[in-house]
C-alpha cells in the first residue's frame, strides 16, 4: 500500500521532467489556444490550455497515469484505490484499466452522473458516501489496509504532483514557440496537485512567470492559507457547484510546495462560473465543467488584471452534469 506523502518526498522540476515521458503513451498533448474577442475583453494576451480535450476530459489523467505507471507488477496485481467526485476517478479508472488493474473509487452520494458513468466504463468498482459526514480518506486507507490495493490520492502525491506539472511545461513550450513568455499563468486550485506541479514546471521552465491559484468563494482555502502562512479548512455548506474543486483543505504535501512558489490567490462566485462557461461554450466552441471554469470566470470578472501582460489560463476539465450545462447557458 503507498502511504501518505511525506515531506521528504517533496516533487522536484526534474520529477515533471521525466513524468512527460511515461505518461506520454496514455495522455494527450492538448494545444495552446487562443481567442481574438477575449484578448480585446480583457486587454491581455490570452493562452488557453484545453484540458476538456484531454482523455477522460480533464487534466488529472497525468497525476493519476504517472502514479499508476510506477506501480510495481505485485501492486497492479492487488489493484489501486482513491477517492474522488469524478474527474481523478475517471483517470484512476482509465489508467488502471491501461496496464491491467483493479480500481476501486469511493465517490460522493452527489457526484455528477456523467462522472460516475465514465468511471464505471472503465470498469471501476464505485462505493458512494456522503461527502458532508463520512471520512473519505479513512474510508480509502481502511480499504487499502484490508485487500493490499495501492492508494492513489488525488492531490497529495508527489508522482500525482509531478504528472499534473506536465501541462504546464507543454503550456510554456508552446507559447515559447509562439514568441511569448508568460507574465501570469492561473491555475484551478482544490487540493492542490494541479498547481503544485505547475509551480514547480513554471519555477523550472518560465520562472519570471508568476502563479496564482484560482477557486470558487467559500472554498478558497489555498488563497487564505497562503496568506495567513498557515493550511486553513472550509467550512462545511457552501455550494458545491465546482465539485471538481471542494478540497476541504490544502494538501501537506502541496501547500509546501506552493506556499514559497504561488504567487496568490483568487476566488470566484458561482454566477462568474457559470458566465465562464456560457463563454467558453459561445466563443471558445468548448464544453468546460464549473471546476475547470473558474481561471477563465477570474479573467472575465476582472478578478486579475490582464492588461498588458501574456497570461496563461488553465481549462481543467470539461466533464459537466447536463443540468448545470444547461442552467450555465440560460443564465
Amino acid at each position: 500500500m503507498t502511504q501518505p506523502a511525506t515531506l521528504d518526498e517533496m516533487p522536484t522540476y526534474e520529477d515533471v521532467m521525466a513524468a512527460r515521458g511515461r505518461i506520454a503513451p496514455l495522455v494527450v498533448r492538448t494545444p495552446m489556444l487562443r481567442n481574438p474577442w477575449l484578448d480585446k475583453l480583457t486587454g491581455g494576451t490570452i493562452l488557453l490550455k484545453p484540458e476538456p480535450l484531454q482523455r477522460t476530459g480533464s487534466f488529472k489523467l497525468r497525476g493519476a497515469s504517472n502514479a499508476i505507471l510506477q506501480l510495481s507488477e505485485a501492486q497492479r496485481r492487488a489493484g489501486v484505490v482513491t477517492h474522488s467526485s469524478g474527474n481523478h476517478a475517471q483517470a484512476t479508472a482509465y489508467a488502471a484499466a491501461s496496464v491491467g488493474a483493479r480500481a476501486t473509487i469511493f465517490m460522493p452520494d452527489d457526484a455528477p452522473a456523467i462522472k460516475v458513468e465514465s468511471t464505471q466504463r472503465w470498469g471501476a468498482e464505485i462505493r458512494r458516501y456522503d461527502r458532508m459526514k463520512d471520512d473519505r480518506e479513512g474510508m480509502t486507507r481502511a480499504h487499502a489496509e484490508a485487500s493490499g490495493a495501492t492508494l492513489v490520492p488525488p492531490f497529495d502525491h508527489p508522482h500525482v504532483i509531478a504528472g499534473q506539472g506536465t501541462l504546464a511545461l507543454e503550456l510554456v513550450e508552446d507559447a515559447r514557440e509562439a514568441g511569448f513568455t508568460m507574465d501570469a499563468m492561473l491555475a484551478c486550485t482544490g487540493g492542490g496537485g494541479l498547481i503544485a506541479g505547475c509551480a514547480l514546471a513554471v519555477e523550472g521552465a518560465s520562472p519570471d512567470t508568476r502563479l496564482y491559484a484560482v477557486e470558487p468563494e467559500g472554498w478558497d482555502d489555498t488563497g487564505r492559507s497562503l496568506a495567513s502562512g498557515n493550511r486553513e479548512t472550509n467550512t462545511p455548506g457552501g455550494s458545491t457547484l465546482c465539485d471538481a474543486l471542494l478540497a476541504h483543505s490544502p494538501g501537506k504535501l502541496t501547500f509546501a510546495v506552493n506556499r514559497p512558489r504561488l504567487a496568490g490567490g483568487l476566488a470566484v462566485t458561482d454566477a462568474e462560473v457559470l458566465a465562464a462557461i456560457k463563454f467558453a461554450f459561445a466563443h471558445l466552441k468548448i464544453v468546460v465543467e464549473p471546476g475547470g471554469a473558474v481561471c477563465l470566470a477570474a479573467l472575465l470578472a476582472g478578478k486579475f488584471d490582464a492588461r498588458g501582460k501574456v497570461v496563461g489560463v488553465v481549462l481543467s476539465g470539461g466533464n459537466i452534469d447536463p443540468d448545470v450545462f444547461g442552467r450555465a447557458l440560460a443564465a
